[in-house]
């Protein structure tokens, strides 16, 4: 049992470790903090969606901008797009899963904001709809996905692509990567010299 806990811990610190190699995607995760302070800074909004797994990541990392993540300060415009249940259900029945989330775009999305989808996979169909409708308002497009980046690689803005195909150690890495796009545009947005 403490082997497999052992390896288990050495394969989530390798996806780590290849994530720090990997200069094109550490700048990717610059140019996404980049965007949500500048959103911010506009008076715009950040939505998040995700399914299963993921959208507890998406609730997550909404609240760390909608509450606080390090330090005391005002609340930010974020949140995740599944937590209204009469909504998601009663569009779920009456137009199918795979709306939920553009429908939502549609109604209350701006051009400015920014979308951040979480799909292990990047092959979720509802958020890949979320992703065409938000372009077509001109709205910028997040993905967080495993290696292959899947379908959302060719209709994201920005792919946070993580370098492993095991759901479990994606998932840790968009926590962490995440929680590091949190500490920048906090940092950014609530100093502005940083």
């Amino acid at each position: 049992m403490m082997e497999k806990i052992k390896r288990i811990l050495l394969a989530s610190i390798d996806t780590k470790q290849q994530i720090l190699g990997d200069e094109v995607l550490l700048q990717t995760v610059s140019d996404v903090a980049d965007l949500i302070t500048n959103a911010f800074r506009q008076g715009h909004r950040i939505y998040f969606c995700g399914n299963g797994g993921s959208a507890a990541d998406a609730q997550h990392l909404a609240a760390e901008f909608s509450g606080r993540f390090y330090t005391d300060r005002k609340a930010l415009p974020a949140e995740a797009l599944h937590c209204n249940t009469s909504y998601l259900t009663a569009v779920a029945n009456d137009y199918g899963y795979d709306v939920v989330f553009s429908r939502m775009i549609e109604g209350i999305a701006e051009k400015g904001d920014v979308v951040i989808g979480l799909s292990t996979s990047g092959n979720s169909p509802n958020i890949l709809k979320a992703f065409e409708t938000a372009k077509g308002k001109g709205i910028a497009t997040v993905a967080f996905t495993g290696e292959s980046g899947g379908k959302m690689k060719e209709c994201c803005s920005h792919l946070i692509n993580v370098p492993s195909t095991d759901t479990p150690r994606i998932q840790e890495a968009h926590i962490t990567l995440g929680h590091i796009i949190c500490q920048l545009v906090e940092e950014k947005y609530f100093t502005p010299s940083v």
